[in-house]
């Protein structure tokens, strides 16, 4: 029997010919990425008196939650984990002028197709985009991978997500990844890996595809890949820092279930508080007025994210009422954004623009919410407290989404801007 592209690189990371769903494996990682979470795994290995890492040219750290320190307690993080860096040998360091982890990871060539790849992250799925079976773990198991080069794993079962059809003018791959939340629900995928396949998975640009992956996560999946195609190896040229195949499904491969999702007829969405399961269409919401609007993040925070908020905004001025604050995802996403013109366009229409950080979305250091005030967000997550006080609201949307509700100063549907700019 064949098997999925969990199956596959699970088998050949635990030396094996094959694997099924089910089994239980020990796995050599091909890479760990431990962002500011090196700082929970480091007392650790000091306690467990490990003195030099498994490889470390197979890990990566970097800063992205709270950059630059806006606290003495973070400044303390901080040169803390520069020392531990030092100590251990890891070279691959990336300081305050990067970006968030997940979009600077494969911009710098450290993700490939077939790779495993642990992180101190959740969203470290992500990476599926590219063909990686890539995942989340705490800082526990961080120190161990960081001092063995290893982990368990069960093999997770997949299913698929069979997505045919053509997205609408306005409705973006968030759109899409809101209505399989609200449909399926956020507990679909519990501890299995999702294979997103089709037309319109092969029709996506990268940067969609990881808006999905990326969100895997939040219908409880352990890994969440697209096929890696010519798109990847055309994005991984002059930055792979290995050889790589791109890694296929086997047509015989077993799948616990396969859901047919046409997608021509999807409208743009909106998860509203707290889950993000609680989804409707943007049409049907109503008048919900926001205090705050945000286009940024590991999942929505690329250059094709602030294009079409800048062309929606181009010549518009945010609604008085309204904060907008707009995040590139890395600082080459943010000097592309810069060179092109877009940041200007944000910035006449009343936007703020803010370092390649995560900011806002975890409730770190920057745009928190005030009890009583509502923001949309083209963030992953609305949990109560995400971004500030639990006493406020926040919605999901895409940045198109983000960009339209900034103007009216209610949540609104893009469409009509993206006509008028036609």
């Amino acid at each position: 029997m064949g098997m999925t592209l969990a199956e596959k690189i699970l088998a050949r990371a635990s030396g094996r010919q094959s694997v099924k769903a089910g089994d239980f494996v020990v796995a050599s990682i091909d890479l760990a990425m431990t962002h500011e979470g090196l700082r929970g795994a480091y007392p650790v290995l000091k306690e467990a008196g490990v003195k030099k890492l498994w490889d470390p040219e197979k890990v990566v750290n970097l800063f992205d939650h709270w950059v630059p320190a806006p606290t003495v307690q973070a400044a303390i993080h901080h040169k803390t984990l520069r020392q531990a860096a030092a100590e251990f040998g890891i070279r691959h360091v990336y300081g305050e002028n990067a970006g968030i982890c997940h979009q600077v990871l494969p911009e710098k060539g450290h993700v490939v197709p077939g790779d495993l790849i642990v992180g101190t992250d959740s969203h470290t799925v992500t990476y599926g985009t590219f063909g990686a079976a890539a995942t989340g773990i705490g800082y526990s198991e961080m120190a161990y991978v960081l001092a063995t080069g290893k982990l368990w794993f069960r093999v997770p079962e997949t299913i698929r997500f069979q997505m045919e059809g053509n997205l609408s003018s306005g409705v973006m791959s968030k759109d899409l990844l809101l209505y399989l939340a609200g449909k399926y629900s956020a507990e679909v995928a519990q501890y299995k890996a999702i294979e997103f396949s089709g037309s319109t998975a092969k029709k996506m640009s990268l940067s969609s595809r990881m808006t999905m992956s990326n969100m895997s996560v939040e219908l409880g999946a352990k890994f969440g890949f697209f096929e890696p195609d010519e798109k990847v190896a055309d994005f991984l040229k002059g930055r792979a820092k290995k050889p790589y195949a791109l890694i296929k499904a086997d047509p015989g491969a077993s799948y616990e279930k396969v859901f047919q999702v046409d997608t021509s007829k999807i409208e743009p969405q909106v998860a509203l508080p707290s889950n993000v399961d609680n989804v409707q269409p943007v049409s049907q919401l109503g008048k919900v007025t926001i205090n705050q609007a945000f286009i940024g993040s590991c999942t929505n925070g690329r250059i094709e994210d602030l294009k079409i908020a800048a062309e929606i905004l181009r010549g518009k001025k945010v609604n008085p009422q309204v904060r907008l604050l707009v995040i590139p995802a890395s600082w080459e996403v943010y000097r592309e954004a810069l060179k092109s013109g877009i940041l200007e366009t944000l910035v006449d229409a009343g936007a703020i623009i803010c370092n390649s950080t995560c900011g806002p979305c975890f409730g770190g250091h920057m745009g928190l919410l005030a009890p009583g005030e509502r923001c949309v967000a083209s963030i992953n997550r609305n949990f109560q407290g995400r971004m500030g006080s639990s006493e406020a609201e926040v919605y999901l949307g895409s940045p198109a989404t983000v960009a339209s509700s900034a103007i009216e100063g209610v949540i609104a549907d893009p469409r009509q801007y993206l006509m008028e700019n036609k």
